[in-house]
């Protein structure tokens, strides 16, 4: 039976003209016998797109972009992409485009493109022009002003397009300037995500990323602005946020790890390598390559099933927790696996479960 696929593909690999601090791909070299795998060749391109329409049959085909920083690619692997995407498909599967950039090389010509395409763009932003000084150029200078020039390009050519900020310890504890710094930008859609330390390595060795407390401290004063703002009336989305209300309701969250478990979906490299999760791309989960294989026949593969099955061991104190059906376990596998927030989201419920089951209703009442 059809059914939808989510397919992230890489087309410059890690290749990045930034260089930020935190930058949880760029770390992950050290798990892999070749980093960079070069730029995506439209052959791959072309056998990417085979692939996840026949797995998906007349289901929805969903493509999203990273890197790396995937404009690097260049217009014209885009362009070729989504007009062989077309052809190939004919009608049958929605596709849906969407593509995550840090905003530095956004121009008129991207723009259009990606307003005759129907793309959602996510730009990464942390917050002011001080919250933002971790994304930076090889050489040291900052990226903030030439982000906005591109979101001010989004903007012209009337682009979709959301914010992604990186939590570190210093952007959560200034969660409340970022986030009304966002709101006066006129951003109505964004989210914040965890930084990520390295795989083995322990937060005395890197004071960058968040301790428990410092996500706790996010948690509750980020919730406070949003349930503030949309009992005012004057609501903004807030991915995470949003997706709480969802679990709060008895719905699934549409966010990927927030259900306690990992979603099933396809990584490709630029040379066709596919993984089972962005933040997995690793020699030890390569599931095969797209060139020799299917995405039915990966799907189906022993390490595919043992990633998903391994995101569903929960820990033991999670049985009997009163927040469970919220938490779904402290979220993503790869956060798990990088520090334990189970005392972040203890106190966030405690103070806050009352409001969530308030939005709720009021959002769900007739589902």
């Amino acid at each position: 039976m059809p059914v939808p696929i989510s397919v992230m593909l890489k087309p410059a690999s890690g290749a990045c003209n930034l260089q930020c601090r935190y930058c949880f791909y760029s770390a992950l070299q050290p798990y892999r016998d070749t980093f960079f795998k070069g730029f995506m060749q439209p052959h791959t391109a072309h056998r990417v797109i085979d692939a996840a329409l026949e797995f998906a049959g007349d289901s929805d085909v969903f493509f999203t972009f990273q890197g790396g920083e995937p404009l690097l690619r260049g217009l014209e692997f885009y362009q070729d992409f989504t007009s062989y995407a077309k052809r190939a498909n004919n009608g049958r599967a929605k596709i849906v485009y969407c593509l995550q950039t840090n905003g530095t090389l956004l121009n008129a010509q991207w723009c259009r493109f990606f307003k005759e395409h129907d793309f959602l763009v996510g730009v990464s932003l942390d917050g002011t022009r001080q919250q933002n000084a971790d994304r930076v150029y090889p050489d040291g200078r900052e990226s903030f002003d030439d982000v906005l020039r591109g979101i001010e390009c989004l903007r012209q050519f009337d682009v979709a397009f959301n914010i992604l900020a990186v939590l570190t310890r210093k952007t959560a504890r200034s969660v409340r300037e970022s986030y009304r710094y966002f709101k006066e930008s006129g951003f109505r859609y964004f989210q914040y995500i965890t930084g990520l330390a390295p795989f083995g390595s322990s937060r005395s060795e890197n004071s960058l990323f968040m301790e428990p407390a410092d996500y706790a401290y996010f948690l509750d004063k980020a919730f406070r602005l949003y349930y503030n703002d949309l009992t005012r009336g004057n609501a903004v989305s807030v991915r995470q946020f949003d997706n709480f209300v969802r679990l709060a309701a008895g719905h699934y969250a549409e966010q990927c790890g927030m259900n306690g478990f990992c979603s099933r979906q396809f990584v490709v490299e630029s040379d066709g390598s596919v993984y089972p999760c962005d933040f997995y791309c690793t020699d030890d989960w390569l599931l095969g390559n797209i060139q020799t294989a299917s995405f039915q026949k990966l799907a189906e593969s022993q390490k595919a099933r043992a990633f998903l099955n391994a995101s569903r061991t929960l820990p033991s104190r999670c049985n009997g927790c009163a927040y469970l059906a919220v938490c779904r376990g402290c979220g993503c596998r790869r956060v798990r696996d990088d520090v334990d927030y189970c005392s972040a989201y203890r106190s966030f419920f405690e103070a806050h479960g009352a409001q969530l089951q308030q939005l709720a209703q009021i959002f769900f009442r007739h589902s």
